[in-house]
């Protein structure tokens, strides 16, 4: 079953190996999972093609393990061929996250075909340009951010005079919101107190690395997380 027209960005995870305080990145997907997380994508800067394949296999397997392949997508950062290689041992990876930087947005859905997820993030000033101008037909969701500085994430939302992050009002988020034909999820530092007022910003959900992935209460943060964005 294809979750293109069916997926749901609210509680949105991502994470790779440098990210879960050296515990097993499945143990951490396993824990968010039963916590409520609806979204997952695997995402490294660290690891090897074959550690990214056997991260995704071992996501997909606790998301079929808990009965969710059908409600919960799983997604990999910027690695098409990563992808590519492991639907074809067999994986159920729903799709693929670019950037605006990355892969050509038709060169992705040609090869990763029509039922797949294909996500675009880029900072928010450049998707309220690209919204009004560019074909969405290809893309499926918008990732927005930062919302505050994250180190996880070091090289997002940079001014290119400064060098610093530049972090995203939440009314150039509500103004995304409304302009955008596509669901909005929107990360960079979130933390638990920022929902409340995220929520209020239109957008369909949030992503978070570190208030799930670095907690000391995987299952815990997560069920917080989940109930108060509500």
């Amino acid at each position: 079953m294809s979750l293109r027209t069916n997926f749901d960005l609210s509680a949105y995870l991502v994470l790779g190996p440098e990210n879960t305080l050296g515990r097993p990145v499945r143990e951490v997907i396993r824990a968010a999972l039963a916590g409520g997380v609806t979204f997952v994508q695997i995402r490294s800067k660290v690891a090897s093609a074959k550690d990214l394949i056997a991260y995704t296999a071992e996501a997909a397997a606790e998301i079929a393990a808990t009965g969710l392949s059908d409600q919960v997508a799983l997604v990999v950062d910027d690695r098409l061929d990563v992808v590519l290689a492991a639907r074809e041992q067999g994986v159920k990876v729903d799709g693929l996250h670019i950037g605006q930087t990355d892969l050509p947005i038709e060169v992705c859905r040609k090869y990763l075909g029509p039922d797949a997820i294909l996500g675009l993030s880029a900072r928010c000033l450049e998707l309220l340009d690209y919204v009004k101008h560019a074909d969405l037909t290809a893309v499926d969701y918008l990732g927005a951010g930062p919302l505050h500085e994250t180190a996880t994430k070091k090289d997002c939302g940079l001014d290119p005079v400064t060098g610093k992050q530049l972090v995203r009002p939440l009314a150039e988020l509500t103004k995304l919101a409304q302009l955008s034909p596509l669901p909005v999820v929107v990360g960079g530092g979130v933390k638990l107190a920022d929902l409340p007022a995220l929520k209020a910003t239109g957008v369909a959900g949030f992503f978070v690395v570190s208030a799930i992935a670095g907690a000391d209460d995987v299952e815990q943060a997560s069920r917080e997380l989940v109930a108060t964005w509500g």
